[in-house]
């Protein structure tokens, strides 16, 4: 399976070894410029795709890391598969103005250079992303470990947005509800590591094993086999994201 959100750069150099060495294809995000580049550099494996962009979930970069970043975004447009992680700042409240007006930026870009766009956007941000993302008739947008009203998921589904699931989809209900409605032709999985998971997961180093727990949860819900929803969930990420 591919893992289609995870910060690879943020693990130990002996952990991205083990991970490296599983074999598993990665879509690894970026959370500023430094981040940025060592995301790059970790892409030189053959399984490592990178994603380039600002979280938002700290202050908004200043004038002069936002140039940087999508400076090394345009240079390197054919070597990375996305712009991501960017968004709204929802579990910080920081700098919010700023940030939708980055976010619009980041939107612009991404629609500039034909590339697919991975969005934190969650409960009402994710309101605001659906209005910048239509402003900007920018259709390839990945939401990642959102979470949302009904009116949005609704929104999203029409505009034929992906959502990727973590394993959390085991034991958090709001998951659960998600995953049953939203098409799975529309859903792909992640791990969002190393962001530590609960329950059956507790004190693992997060990696794309736990990820087979993901999909067996997703067909248990969608009452299908677990090959047929594995099938399915690979040929989204690559057909989203051009693999």
């Amino acid at each position: 399976m591919i893992d289609a959100h995870i910060h690879l750069d943020q693990y130990a150099t002996h952990e991205q070894a083990t991970l490296l060495a599983s074999g598993a294809p990665f879509i690894t995000v970026s959370t500023n410029y430094l981040s940025c580049l060592a995301n790059l550099q970790l892409a030189q494996h053959p399984n490592v795709h990178s994603a380039l962009g600002y979280h938002p979930e700290q202050p908004v970069a200043s004038a002069q890391e936002e140039a940087a970043i999508f400076a090394l975004i345009r240079a390197n447009r054919d070597r990375i598969v996305a712009i991501g992680e960017v968004g709204l700042p929802y579990y910080e409240q920081v700098d919010r103005d700023a940030h939708i007006a980055l976010l619009e930026r980041f939107i612009a870009l991404a629609k500039e250079l034909d590339k697919p766009i991975v969005l934190h956007a969650v409960y009402e941000d994710a309101q605001v992303a659906c209005n910048l993302l239509e402003k900007h008739q920018l259709t390839r947008a990945h939401f990642h470990w959102f979470k949302g009203d009904a009116t949005t998921i609704t929104r999203m589904i029409e505009n034929g947005y992906m959502v990727s699931i973590t394993p959390d989809i085991c034991y958090e209900p709001e998951i659960r509800s998600l995953v049953a409605r939203y098409p799975l032709s529309q859903l792909m999985v992640e791990t969002d590591g190393p962001w530590p998971f609960e329950q059956e997961f507790s004190g693992q180093l997060t990696a794309p094993t736990m990820m087979a727990r993901s999909i067996e949860e997703i067909a248990r819900l969608k009452q299908l086999p677990t090959e047929q929803v594995a099938t399915q969930l690979y040929n989204n990420t690559t057909t989203f994201y051009r693999l």
